[in-house]
């Protein structure tokens, strides 16, 4: 028998009920099944749901694979039925909706297709652990569960009328490359803890309307350089042309889906996208990834507006040659024009004001529009045969360009486009620009901020006792899933304090008591389905 010693169950008392609680998620089976047997005295025995046993006062709670087998080997009979939870404490939140929700979120951080850091692209071995372990989850909080043609994992409960129109709720599984674990997999998990409270409730089915949380497989981009894949197929947005796009292995989108036994077709592709009739509203809890909500000291915020985007790839091309023998004066290097324009990108988003006059393009009025709001970045940048002794035959970048104002935006992207090919003449090297992705501004839904800031601060008064402060209201700089489903539905979001405003980056870090934050907030929201 395994030793328990490195692995025993942490026990807490709930005061309310006086029941002493038994977490062991980690236990092995062996362990667990000497752990009930020292509690074989309680006076009755049950299983509710898969994952919680009451031994008299004892609840001992386990995953579900564990709770199968012990079931068995326990000879364990009937589930504690719905009725049987209506006297359960609101103690139980915290356990849900902050132990096992940071659980799960740890958990999740390690599953990755890179040694020592966080890596998990769109389909990849890892993502499809990540979407299995998310589907096991759904499932063991009530919800029937499916995959999609593109890869998005679906859990579903209808409601007590499956022919309303259905609230999604949603956010992405995937990560960009040395990711921190809670972009994306926050909004996943708050969500999904939140309906399982409701389902531990015996709740979950009383919801007026169909509920649906999506875990998107791809809003990052990482490896096909197209965001919002996952959400833009069920909008409707996405091209069917995406199935023939290339990751940087020459594997087209389509292959993938067929390399994971997804096949697709045009005609099925279409019909991904969701009936707009069949869906009432979408949310989406978020980390900030910004320094606001930490400056005011509050965990929540509702934001009221997103980002529009644009994606560019530049490509520079020279003539390659010897480091050593081709005179300076001679030279036709890309990189050098390539560093010129992450000098003239970085000067014309920080003064607009100062360039956007060029062929009387843009007004002014638009650049002090942007004063504010835009910011631009050069993420990536490579050359060939990099090489320290050959100068290079070509440079590429990809840059990203957001900004509330669309137009402004435009201006910009117009502006430095000119100016570029001005450069690559004067160095006699050509330019091609590739536009990879656009996604305009979006307004989120003035309804359904207003309930989801009161559902932030019905969950921040329930942890803290009376609030005297309003909850924030934010603009998103980054882009979000909620982008591409406002094509379909009206859109909210809500935002979590991330410590720093630190994102993208393993220092990226939620505190345990603002993942409770969040998880209490969408129960609040889906306590007004009820």
């Amino acid at each position: 028998m395994p030793s328990l010693h490195h692995s025993s169950p942490s026990i807490k008392t709930l005061s309310d009920t006086q029941m002493t609680m038994v977490i062991t998620h980690h236990l092995p089976i062996f362990s667990t099944c000497f752990v009930l047997s020292l509690l074989s005295t309680a006076l009755s025995t049950h299983l509710y749901s898969g994952n919680f046993f009451i031994l008299g006062k004892i609840l001992v709670i386990f995953s579900v694979p564990t709770a199968k087998t012990i079931g068995i080997s326990l000879n364990i009979e009937g589930a504690i039925s719905v009725e049987d939870t209506q006297g359960i404490s609101n103690d139980w939140f915290p356990e849900i909706l902050r132990v096992e929700a940071v659980a799960r979120l740890t958990e999740l951080g390690k599953v990755s297709d890179a040694d020592g850091y966080l890596e998990r692209t769109y389909l990849s071995p890892a993502s499809i652990r990540a979407g299995s372990l998310i589907r096991g989850w759904m499932e063991e909080a009530g919800l029937r569960t499916w995959v999609d043609q593109m890869g998005n994992i679906h859990g579903r409960v209808e409601g007590m009328n499956a022919s309303s129109k259905a609230l999604l709720i949603g956010s992405h599984l995937d990560t960009v490359i040395d990711a921190g674990m809670f972009d994306g997999a926050l909004g996943i998990i708050s969500a999904l803890s939140a309906m399982k409270v409701l389902n531990v409730n015996g709740q979950l089915g009383k919801l007026k309307r169909p509920v649906e949380l999506i875990a998107f497989s791809d809003e990052e981009g990482v490896r096909f350089q197209s965001t919002f894949l996952g959400s833009a197929a069920l909008a409707g947005v996405l091209p069917v042309s995406a199935l023939q796009i290339q990751d940087k292995s020459g594997v087209t989108l389509q292959n993938l889906l067929k390399e994971n036994y997804i096949e697709i077709s045009e005609e099925s592709f279409f019909q991904l996208k969701y009936n707009p009739e069949s869906v009432w509203g979408y949310i989406e809890v978020h980390i900030e990834q910004g320094p606001v909500l930490e400056s005011v000291g509050l965990p929540l915020g509702v934001v009221k507006g997103i980002a529009g985007q644009t994606r560019l790839k530049v490509t520079v091309r020279g003539s390659q040659g010897h480091a050593g023998t081709v005179p300076m004066s001679m030279r036709q290097d890309p990189m050098a024009a390539a560093a010129e324009l992450i000098v003239l990108l970085e000067s014309l988003c920080k003064h607009p004001d100062d360039f956007l006059s060029y062929d009387g393009h843009c007004k002014g009025v638009t650049a002090e529009s942007l004063v504010g709001s835009l910011v631009c970045t050069v993420g990536e940048i490579s050359c060939w045969p990099s090489a320290s002794n050959v100068i290079p035959g070509e440079a590429s970048t990809q840059i990203s360009c957001d900004s509330m104002d669309n137009m402004g935006r435009e201006a910009v992207i117009y502006e430095l486009s000119n100016r570029m090919h001005q450069i690559c003449d004067r160095r006699s090297v050509s330019c091609i620009i590739e536009r990879k992705h656009d996604a305009n501004a979006v307004a989120c839904d003035t309804g359904l901020s207003s309930q989801l800031k009161s559902a932030a601060y019905t969950a921040m008064t329930r942890m803290a006792g009376e609030v005297s402060d309003d909850v924030p209201v934010l603009m998103s700089g980054a882009g979000h899933d909620a982008m591409a489903m406002s094509h379909l539905t009206k859109v909210g979001m809500l935002f979590v304090r991330c410590r720093g405003g630190i994102s993208h980056s393993p220092a990226e870090h939620v505190s345990d008591d603002d993942v409770w934050a969040a998880g209490l907030a969408i129960l609040s929201f889906l306590e007004t389905q009820l």
